[in-house]
């Protein structure tokens, strides 16, 4: 038997209250009674013109409220803060913690019996799962699809990829004014998250992995008809999903983050989905070091032949049989019991889906890109705490290196001398960019894929190596270190570097240092200028003094779930207001 709709709480009964609440909805349109036994499903919509990937989200919400109707539901939809990559400034990133409570709290603070996520941008659905984790009232999540390729010069682009690579030949002088004009033009001709596998395709993948998604669903283009379709159906779902009592707290389980790093080696996805995967187990109180990222990253081949570690775009993933095709080809490193958001077991979707696999798009493991997976983990003085680096995106030539640090503070001094002629910079140096953590901008911004030296540019050099405690787009390639822990301004190694230091690492081993002595990290630290804030106030002071590392999910330390007690969602009292 069912258990008594959380929504009652507001609605049922005679007293002044419940008259209120009803009557409150009745001026939508809606009839309820005293006995109400319809569930209250909200929609959470992240739309918004200043964020071109989620601005297709309000049509697919009005699919997803004819879904909720047709299983008997009342569809409610609500705005919510929207994280988009390219307005918002010095990062999405720094938003994201403070989209997961909007969701939460809106989620606590009204009658609501489950909720549709929407959304499609890389923070976003980060986001909601976030929020989604910690209320832990039965949810599905939609996300809004990939948008259409531009054609330039007879190729159809990737998105932010081919960005970056016009970039390059621009900095070297073989981008002419036209070219360069013509080029943005071809970018930005559709709605819809980037079409390559950048941080957006990897995170809604990565839901429909951890079973938060309707399989099959997560790799369809924003303009494919089935989007709507899918949209509906999650509608239809979630109210079914409040009838089973069906909760995150059911789904989101550690085999189901096994199986989501497990996908992430598979596609070759973005760096950022391990900040991401970590916030979200730490909502439930999952322990996801990045051990387990190493350990499965190796046993896992790279089947996804996507840019920007292959060729093609997500349109082609789709048609190849997009997640349950890569599914079945990696299924004995999956746990097949798990429960998901679909109708059917996990091993049947598989079962429906095996075989697609043909050496295209998606190939049989026996002809892998990679043997094993898109990210590598590494540590050692120069990252005590862990970094990773995109090895499939990577100069296999740089992986093993030994090179002196040119180091630059922040993006503003990157900026100011990186194409300096006196640059004291050769191709076989390491690119230092420290200072762009999760403290120290704050938020983290993708400024690690640092542009190539112009004079180095200029001579033909298209790749070398980088390091920061910062991150870069999912839609990134070249070697980058990444997310470096502790970060410079939380007294990590990085920011202690100078000019000359030798940095020595073998990312296949699991291995990234710098040649200095004990002693003189400790002497360099003691004479260190602290870390001081710009920021008194606001958001940005708050999430300062309380965002994590990122190996822990740069999710803020009294958001996470250390105990079980801490799990708990508070009801509020409902009475007056």
């Amino acid at each position: 038997m069912r258990s008594p709709l959380r929504s009652r709480r507001w609605f049922a009964g005679d007293d002044e209250v419940a008259l209120a609440n009803r009557a409150a909805v009745r001026s939508l349109g809606i009839e309820l009674k005293t006995d109400e036994d319809r569930p209250v499903i909200g929609i959470a919509n992240s739309a918004s013109d200043l964020n071109p990937c989620n601005h297709g989200l309000t049509a697919l919400a009005e699919a997803v409220k004819r879904g909720i109707w047709a299983a008997g539901g009342i569809p409610l939809e609500f705005p919510t803060i929207s994280l988009g990559e390219e307005l918002m400034k010095p990062s999405a990133m720094l938003y994201r913690n403070l989209m997961a409570m909007d969701v939460e709290e809106c989620l606590r603070a009204h009658p609501l019996d489950g909720v549709v996520l929407l959304g499609n941008c890389d923070k976003t659905i980060p986001a909601q799962l976030m929020a989604a984790a910690s209320a832990d009232l039965p949810a599905i999540q939609v996300s809004g699809g990939t948008r259409r390729p531009g054609v330039f010069r007879g190729r159809r682009l990737a998105g932010p990829t081919d960005l970056w690579r016009f970039w390059e030949q621009r900095r070297a002088g073989e981008l002419d004014d036209e070219t360069w004009a013509a080029a943005e033009a071809c970018l930005g001709c559709s709605l819809g998250a980037c079409n390559s596998m950048g941080t957006a395709a990897t995170m809604s993948l990565l839901t429909e992995a951890l079973g938060m998604m309707l399989p099959g669903t997560g790799a369809i283009t924003a303009d494919d008809p089935r989007r709507a379709e899918a949209a509906e159906a999650s509608g239809r779902r979630i109210v079914e999903l409040v009838a089973g009592d069906v909760r995150p707290s059911s789904i989101l389980t550690p085999a189901a983050f096994d199986n989501a790093i497990a996908v992430l080696a598979a596609i070759g996805g973005s760096t950022n989905a391990v900040i991401h995967l970590c916030a979200i187990a730490g909502r439930r109180g999952i322990e996801l070091p990045l051990a387990r990222f190493a350990e499965l990253g190796r046993r896992v081949p790279m089947i996804v032949d996507v840019e920007p570690s292959g060729h093609a775009l997500i349109d082609a993933f789709d048609a190849a049989g997009a997640l349950p095709a890569v599914q079945a080809e990696i299924a004995e490193h999956l746990h097949l019991g798990v429960r998901t958001v679909g109708t059917a077991p996990l091993a049947e979707v598989l079962a429906g889906a095996a075989g697609r696999s043909a050496g295209g798009v998606i190939r049989p493991r026996a002809d892998a890109l990679f043997a094993s997976g898109g990210i590598a983990v590494a540590r050692g003085s120069l990252a005590p705490d862990g970094a990773i680096m995109k090895v499939s995106a990577a100069s296999p030539a740089l992986l093993r290196l030994r090179g002196r640090a040119v180091v630059f503070r922040g993006y503003e001094d990157l900026q100011a001398r990186i194409d300096d002629p006196d640059l004291d910079v050769t191709p076989e140096s390491v690119l230092v960019i420290a200072g762009c953590g999760p403290i120290g901008v704050p938020g983290m911004p993708e400024w690690g894929m640092a542009p190539i030296p112009r004079k180095l540019a200029r001579q033909g050099v298209r790749d070398m190596a980088r390091v920061t405690d910062g991150r870069m787009s999912g839609t990134s390639f070249g070697t980058v270190l990444l997310h470096a822990a502790p970060e410079a301004a939380a007294g990590g190694p990085i920011g202690l570097l100078r000019d000359g230091d030798v940095i020595d690492w073998d990312i296949p081993a699991g291995r990234a240092d710098v040649l200095l002595s004990d002693d003189e990290l400790a002497a360099r630290r003691a004479t260190a200028e602290p870390y001081r804030s710009p920021h008194l106030r606001g958001w940005p002071r708050l999430y300062q003094e309380h965002v994590m590392q990122a190996p822990d999910g740069c999710d803020l330390d009294f958001l996470r779930a250390p105990t079980p007690a801490h799990l708990r969602f508070v009801e509020p009292v409902v009475g007056r207001s």
